[in-house]
């Protein structure tokens, strides 16, 4: 829903106050742009994929309840079960259903009602979106994730 650019800079913005993380551009898109003008699609699998080829191994996913509950909607959905480790972080009111194949460990204690999910819904009905007000603006001022119509 929002370039590549736009993904990135808003990680940077989120990320600039805390030397613990490092955003990293692995899915950057190849500098002569997607093959016959075609989007480029990010599946997770493909990342995880260059993430190993790059020697790093092993891998865990963080990730949400309610993303991981769809988790079998996925691209190559058992590939990527096959190739990390989840850590689950609760949401609340979040059920999943773990794959049989899955490694799962489940992150407590955090359980942040926030969802990319809810920022889109929320930016759409022009509430209150949960992310540091420097993203916020960044969306704002750019225009990221309105519908086609607003």
């Amino acid at each position: 829903m929002a370039p590549y650019a736009d993904r990135v800079r808003m990680l940077e913005l989120a990320c600039a106050n805390d030397a613990r993380f490092e955003v990293s551009r692995i899915e950057a898109p190849p500098p002569s742009g997607p093959p016959s003008g075609k989007a480029v699609r990010n599946y997770s699998i493909l990342t995880i994929e260059k993430l190993k080829a790059a020697g790093f191994d092993p891998l865990s996913f963080l990730i949400g309840a309610d993303a991981f509950a769809e988790i079998r909607t996925w691209h190559r959905w058992r590939d990527v079960v096959a190739s990390v480790g989840f850590i689950v972080v609760t949401r609340p009111g979040s059920v999943y259903e773990t794959p049989p194949e899955a490694t799962v460990h489940e992150l407590t204690g955090i359980e942040s009602p926030v969802s990319s999910s809810l920022v889109r819904a929320r930016i759409l009905s022009d509430g209150e979106v949960p992310v540091p007000d420097t993203v916020s603006a960044y969306i704002r001022d750019h225009g990221l994730y309105r519908s086609q119509t607003a």
